[in-house]
């Protein structure tokens, strides 16, 4: 099924993005803006695609926090332009890496532009902290080498470049290219077959993203508004309160930090990564904990929290999520407590 999204499907995109991701909605709603002002992106199912056939990734990888990013029509579509012309051709669609209040749409601008559709099968049904969790597992097939065009910032913080190797080292290539940038930079990465991405990727979970925002927001008051995610998600909500102890470094790139809401304890790397009581963890990644303020009563990621302020956190097992392969693979989960012990 090929679906010619509308202004409407953007805006619940954004908003069911950010509550499975995290990432600044305001950005999100303003880019929503700006693609449909220009046209209307075609989402199409993924068994509209023969097995053979490729797609590739279309990234943003940086800070949420970063202050300076910055990146422009041109330099998302030069890193998809490079990547066709270095596939001769053969890319048939782009995927998104993962779910967020931006990168849910990511490649939506690139569709109309570059007339190609989003294909519904992100790398990865919620946010992640490292792009090798959305990279489908590629790192284990044996002599896999990652490709990746990238491009962001401006003035003095522009940058653009091509990687190939090792995937680990290319994603870290990337990364740090995002800081040389100022925060942020696009990525047209890892083409892959359709029947690769069946296997690994995470089909539907942007149709999914959209309607969990619908949810969202046919809901007339606060309270409506979150019984409508609880009950979409089969999920729990865990504690509503103050922010206290609120503490946020940014190392390699990442957001790293915690923060308390009377006795529950979190942890974030980007993404939150545990949920805590008396010391005991309850909720760890890839188990999806977003925190809303109470308020305004909108999905607040780790990077916009301020001490003091109201928020509502709500907890959602794996299981009932669309998921990569990637988040059942422990060597890329040990990460996450190397991470995390430092900040605990």
């Amino acid at each position: 099924m090929v679906k010619v999204l509308s202004y409407e499907d953007g805006i619940a995109a954004v908003y069911g993005g950010a509550i499975l991701g995290g990432g600044l909605l305001e950005e999100g709603l303003k880019l929503v803006k700006e693609i449909f002002t220009i046209g209307a992106p075609h989402l199409i199912d993924i068994t509209e695609l023969d097995n053979e056939d490729l797609v590739a990734s279309v990234a943003m990888v940086g800070a949420p926090s970063a202050t300076n990013q910055y990146i422009s029509n041109e330099q998302l579509c030069w890193s998809y332009r490079n990547m066709n012309t270095y596939t001769d051709n053969q890319v048939k669609g782009i995927i998104t890496n993962e779910n967020g209040a931006i990168t849910t749409i990511n490649g939506w601008l690139q569709s109309i532009l570059l007339n190609v559709p989003v294909v519904d099968a992100p790398c990865n049904g919620r946010a992640h902290p490292t792009g090798i969790m959305g990279s489908l597992n590629l790192h284990e097939q044996q002599d896999y080498q990652s490709v990746q065009f990238y491009a962001g910032g401006k003035n003095d913080f522009a940058i653009q470049g091509f990687v190939e190797g090792n995937l680990q080292n290319t994603a870290k290539t990337v990364r740090h290219a995002s800081i040389l940038a100022g925060g942020l930079v696009g990525v047209t990465r890892n083409p892959v077959t359709i029947g690769y991405l069946k296997e690994h990727g995470a089909p539907h979970a942007i149709s999914s993203a959209i309607e969990l925002g619908y949810c969202f927001l046919n809901g007339q008051t606060n309270e409506e508004k979150m019984e409508n995610v609880i009950r979409q998600l089969n999920g729990v909500h865990i504690v509503s309160g103050k922010v206290t102890d609120y503490s946020l470094t940014k190392k390699n790139g990442f957001d790293v930090g915690k923060l308390t809401v009377e006795d529950v304890h979190l942890t974030f790397w980007n993404e939150y990564m545990t949920l805590s009581k008396a010391g005991n963890i309850q909720s760890k990644f890839p188990d999806l904990i977003m925190t809303f303020d109470v308020d305004k009563m909108i999905p607040l990621p780790s990077a916009s929290i301020k001490e003091g302020m109201r928020i509502a956190v709500i907890q959602v097992d794996q299981s009932n999520l669309t998921l990569s392969t990637t988040m059942k693979n422990k060597a890329l989960l040990q990460e996450i407590d190397e991470v995390i012990g430092t900040i605990l």
